[in-house]
């Protein structure tokens, strides 16, 4: 044989191998493409909840349940199912969550369920760096992201994550404790040790506090009624409203007092 004919035996080899290489290449691309967009997905969601934590936890609580009476929450079913035709959003969900984000809340859509921080407008801040908020683009992005992520389990409440708390269920004040998380008062108000938050008044020495208000019996006396009629004696410096109305309808009455129970314990500023 000669050598020409050698090399062009080589040649259609190399081409052929070369062929079987890029389509054995080709056929696996979809599935490559497809874990490449699961990762970038994932780590989106990751930044989006770094950024949720830093920014919206005091309003929409640690895992998105909401804080009663002042922002709804947004791993549950009302967001996923209903909320873009509620409103009349012709988008997409993830793309209003964007929106709302980006450009905050003037006034709520929903006042007889949330007020915001209660003082007046906006009942949600602008986010976007674009109209003078904290947050780019990408970050607002990620929220969503994060905010998404959630509707696998809002067919299925149960499965969404909650906070645990280790505690002894004979003990009334570590039980109040817990429950001032779990009805969003760490949302509003600041706790040494707990949380911090400017809504509502500072709870650090309340119990102290309250023993010297004209007009109750006790401190315990005026902490029920500050959770049950929050209008009935305000704070200077606080506004009217700004205390959900309902707490004597949604706190069992066992909640009630592991909480007053743990206020009690609140003696020093």
């Amino acid at each position: 044989m000669k050598r020409i004919h050698i090399e062009i035996a080589l040649g259609t080899l190399f081409i052929i191998a070369s062929s079987v290489i890029l389509i054995l290449m080709a056929s696996e691309e979809p599935a490559r493409l497809a874990r490449y967009e699961t990762q970038q997905l994932a780590s989106q969601i990751e930044f989006g909840a770094a950024v949720y934590e830093v920014n919206c936890t005091s309003c929409h609580g640690s895992h998105a349940q909401g804080v009663p009476g002042k922002a709804p929450c947004l791993r549950c079913p009302d967001l996923f199912e209903g909320r873009i035709a509620e409103v009349g959003w012709q988008g997409s969900l993830e793309d209003y969550i964007v929106s709302v984000v980006t450009t905050g809340r003037q006034i709520s859509t929903r006042p007889g369920l949330y007020q915001g921080e209660g003082q007046g407008p906006p009942v949600m801040p602008t986010w976007s760096d674009k109209f003078g908020g904290p947050l780019r683009d990408d970050q607002i992005r990620a929220v969503a992201a994060f905010i998404m992520n959630y509707e696998e389990w809002a067919a299925n409440p149960e499965a969404v994550p909650t906070p645990l708390f280790v505690v002894d269920s004979n003990d009334p004040i570590a039980l109040g404790r817990v429950a001032m998380v779990q009805y969003g008062c760490t949302g509003c108000h600041t706790i040494q040790g707990l949380s911090e938050a400017v809504t509502g008044p500072v709870m650090n020495g309340i119990a102290t506090r309250a023993g010297t208000i004209a007009g109750y019996a006790s401190a315990e006396d005026y902490i029920r009624a500050s959770i049950l009629n929050p209008n009935e004696y305000l704070v200077e410096g606080f506004n009217e409203g700004v205390m959900p109305q309902n707490f004597g309808e949604i706190i069992p009455a066992a909640d009630l007092d592991n909480i007053v129970a743990y206020l009690l314990t609140l003696t020093d500023n």
